[in-house]
């Protein structure tokens, strides 16, 4: 979708094509600034003032600036802003789909998909234990290709505006307890899956020159994380699958934006495997291995409880991605501990970040002697 020309149309002068929607408090940005609203906070700034309804992804021209100069007339319902989102059954997936699906202006019809359809019955209850015209429930396992196919064929046509890749699974134990089977599922998942659904609907976005692409990511997938070698592999793979991609769907209008999370209060945690701190497995490695594991699995607990995020936190960092008019290709939705936010992953070589993740986890004075 190209941008909009300003001669005539009553756009901002900018031309910037904005999402699809009635005029909401949370969706209100100002006509008179030049700026893309991709700062997070002047963007809740601009919320709270009076401002211009959020025309159509879809006008063009004057259709658009038909749109926008009918604000003080009236507030006309316009086309539902299709919205497909995988791993449904719990957390994130689960709590997007509810907010979209009840949106009181009915803005968007909602495709919730996950691999085990008897787990639709939470999204259910959230709603009331009805589902609205809103939403379709759809199965979908990422992994399988017969599935997506035949999900695929349930939207009997209708293309996703908004695709949010939002299936994963996690590891977490020390890498010689990690068998191939198990490393290879991540992979499935994490990235093949989530490569597999772009596939399925990005041809139909680019015959439209329009779309967006959500991907839950990680700061795993920008940081390495200790005993999470597998999981934060398979995150650094989508973070460079994403951001090659979306330099190519530039010219097509097409915005890709990773959405990378740190700890939330969600079910993941305790549905991603994990080595028992006590089984016989772990017992076979090496003490000192075992001691770090142990002490690492503290810490984490202790991160949770100090420093992870709510559910409805990450889903206002979604809900702006999918209504700000350039959306930023990374959102990092929780702030980093201190000793690591100021230090880059990758430079100068990597080491003083290496020596601050481990004082950070594991405390100062535990590394061995470094040698000459």
């Amino acid at each position: 979708m190209k941008e909009l020309s300003t001669s005539g149309s009553g756009l901002h002068p900018r031309g910037w094509e904005l999402p699809q929607g009635l005029l909401q408090p949370r969706d209100l940005l100002d006509p008179a600034s030049t700026q893309p609203a991709t700062c997070w906070a002047a963007h809740r700034a601009w919320r709270r003032r009076s401002g211009a309804l959020l025309p159509h992804w879809k006008l063009g021209g004057a259709q658009a600036g038909a749109a926008v100069s009918a604000v003080e007339r009236t507030v006309v319902p316009m086309e539902k802003t299709t919205v497909l989102i995988t791993g449904c059954s719990s957390g994130i997936g689960l709590g997007l789909a509810v907010r979209l699906a009840a949106d009181d202006s009915r803005r968007f019809k909602v495709f919730a998909t996950m691999r085990d359809l008897a787990k639709g019955e939470q999204l259910l209850e959230r709603l009331g234990g009805r589902c609205p015209d809103t939403l379709e429930l759809l199965q979908l396992d990422v992994t399988d290709p017969h599935s997506l196919a035949a999900a695929v064929r349930c939207m009997q046509g209708q293309h996703p505006d908004v695709l949010v890749c939002n299936a994963g699974v996690g590891l977490m134990a020390p890498l010689e307890m990690c068998s191939e089977q198990a490393m290879r599922a991540v992979f499935e998942v994490n990235v093949f899956g989530t490569a597999r659904t772009i596939q399925a609907f990005l041809p139909a976005m680019k015959h439209r020159r329009s779309g967006r692409i959500l991907v839950s990511s990680s700061v795993g997938g920008l940081q390495g994380v200790p005993f999470n070698a597998v999981y934060c592999a398979s995150k650094f793979a989508l973070e460079g699958l994403c951001e090659s991609l979306a330099i190519v769907l530039r010219p097509f209008n097409i915005h890709m934006t990773l959405v990378e999370c740190g700890p939330v209060h969600t079910a993941f945690m305790d549905n991603a495997r994990r080595a028992d701190p006590e089984g016989h497995e772990l017992r076979a490695l090496d003490a000192e291995t075992q001691q770090l594991y142990r002490r690492y699995l503290q810490h984490c607990a202790q991160l949770f409880l100090d420093a992870a995020q709510e559910v409805d936190e990450v889903l206002q960092v979604f809900l702006e991605a999918i209504a700000a008019p350039r959306p930023p290709l990374r959102c990092i939705t929780a702030r980093l501990p201190a000793p690591l936010a100021r230090l880059r992953p990758g430079g100068p070589d990597g080491a003083d970040y290496v020596r601050a993740m481990h004082d950070f986890v594991f405390g100062p004075g535990e590394a061995a002697e470094e040698q000459p």
